[in-house]
């Protein structure tokens, strides 16, 4: 079932295309399975884009995901070898993230898809409180900046 929504190419629409700047955004309550769908979106666009070696960039904050690890979907072995087509990289705040894009022209092969776990969280941190402090909407500002960074850094990839 959960193909049905993370599905690369179904129905004509191809999420998972380097060829695409699709960008989506998942919102839901706490432990409502979120990680559990991005990292199957993940996976999803790994299986597809395996034969071309693009990879796929699951960014999220390792204490985050290891104190509630994601759930595989039915019929996925952790085992499975389209895992190793899945880099991790983990950050901290949107300091990683940051300098994840600042850097993304440098890859030899652009990923076929960028997934960001918790991006939201990633600017609850004190130093981001601090340095916003001036700005009662600073954090949302800090957010917007990051998602434009992101959004230029992949379009001046192509």
């Amino acid at each position: 079932m959960v193909d049905r929504f993370f599905s690369c190419g179904a129905k004509g629409v191809d999420s998972c295309s380097t060829a695409s700047s699709h960008i989506s955004l998942l919102s839901g309550p706490p432990s409502s399975g979120k990680t559990s769908l991005l990292l199957q979106f993940a996976y999803n666009c790994a299986l597809k884009s395996s034969s071309s070696n693009h990879p796929v960039v699951f960014i999220c904050n390792r204490r985050c995901v290891e104190s509630k690890p994601p759930c595989l979907s039915q019929g996925i072995q952790p085992t499975s070898n389209v895992f190793q087509h899945i880099q991790v990289k983990y950050v901290d705040n949107d300091e990683g993230v940051k300098k994840y894009f600042a850097a993304f022209h440098l890859h030899d092969k652009f990923p076929a898809a960028v997934v960001i776990d918790d991006f939201g969280d990633l600017f609850n941190e004190r130093s981001n409180h601090e340095r916003n402090a001036a700005n009662p909407r600073g954090r949302d500002l800090a957010m917007v900046r990051i998602l434009a960074l992101c959004h230029n850094a992949v379009m001046h990839a192509k």
